[in-house]
């Protein structure tokens, strides 16, 4: 089966685990410390405002990001506070959660939106700061926006490889490359075994890894249609123009996934395929199991929910 004819699945890597979602629901697979593999499912609930702003050019993008980051907030907490349970305390740590586990949701939801939109104008701020210091030597408004951009994506670039180096974050970085290896393998029709999945890239071009790439270039652009001078005025249009770049961006990341198998326009994509080479590293064969326990999980339960709404008419 080509992989036009098959549903869009979207992932991300967490501590020790890997998370995938579907059209009903989302489910996240970890590695415990004894080897087993544990699960959370988060479903879908129905969000009607919601879904129509998704359909909006420009307005989707940016809600789709809130909603991501929120989302995988609570399947990221999950992974790393379920690590650290012995297994022979699932019972008791499960009695502990439960009271709370409406407020959990819903702070890690809103922990996850403020937590990005933090770092977005830090790596907004600073790259505008900067480029403003270096304008005795590169003046101009449209000299200044390119260097800006230039310091945008070195610093953006430079953060992402010195994380990279830490262990933690190589290892979440082996999840996504195990996460890619598993959509692309399932996208090729091939079936979903370790082996098979271990002879895909660990590139793929919906991976939101592209998205950062695009922002720093559509970003110049943006930004040369506003003053740069004074100072001041420069930051607070780029502060306020974060939800437009973001806006833009997504759709160009959305035009360059239709575009892919057209091999004169796939070239669109190659930038954004660059940037997951720091993004994603080859994984193991471990970390590939829990990837390929994620998607069947998603799979089935995605199933159920089909079965269940079409019974019933309720997620």
């Amino acid at each position: 089966m080509s992989d036009t004819k098959k549903p869009a699945y979207g992932g991300q890597a967490v501590v020790e685990g890997v998370m995938f979602q579907g059209k009903h629901t989302s489910v996240t697979a970890i590695r415990r410390k004894d080897d087993s593999i544990d699960y959370l499912e988060i479903p879908k609930k129905p969000k009607p405002l919601l879904t129509k702003l998704k359909k909006v050019p420009f307005i989707r993008g940016v809600v789709a990001i809130i909603d991501a980051s929120g989302n995988g907030t609570k399947h990221l907490n999950f992974s790393s506070e379920r690590y650290d349970v012995d297994p022979a305390d699932d019972e008791e740590a499960l009695k502990k959660e439960e009271p709370s586990k409406m407020t959990f949701l819903l702070g890690a939801a809103a922990l996850g939106v403020i937590s990005f939109a933090f770092v977005k104008t830090i790596f907004t701020i600073l790259p505008a700061l900067a480029a403003a210091s270096l304008e005795f030597i590169f003046p101009g408004h449209v000299i200044q926006n390119i260097i800006e951009g230039m310091i945008k994506l070195v610093l953006l670039l430079g953060y992402i490889y010195f994380i990279s180096l830490t262990p933690i974050v190589k290892r979440v970085f082996q999840y996504h490359g195990a996460e890619h290896k598993v959509i692309n393998a399932y996208e090729a029709g091939l079936p979903i075994t370790i082996e098979n999945v271990q002879k895909q890239s660990r590139l793929h071009f919906r991976c939101g890894s592209s998205f950062i790439l695009f922002t720093v270039v559509i970003g110049v652009f943006i930004y040369l249609m506003v003053p740069s001078d004074p100072l001041l005025v420069r930051l607070i249009y780029r502060v306020l123009l974060i939800p437009v770049v973001l806006g833009v961006s997504f759709e160009v990341l959305q035009l360059t996934n239709k575009f892919r198998n057209i091999p004169v326009l796939r070239v669109l994509g190659y930038p954004g395929l660059w940037v997951q080479l720091l993004t994603t590293k080859n994984p193991d064969d471990k970390q590939v199991e829990v990837a390929i326990c994620s998607f069947k999980e998603l799979l089935a339960r995605d199933k159920k929910h089909e079965e269940g709404l079409t019974s019933t008419q309720v997620v």
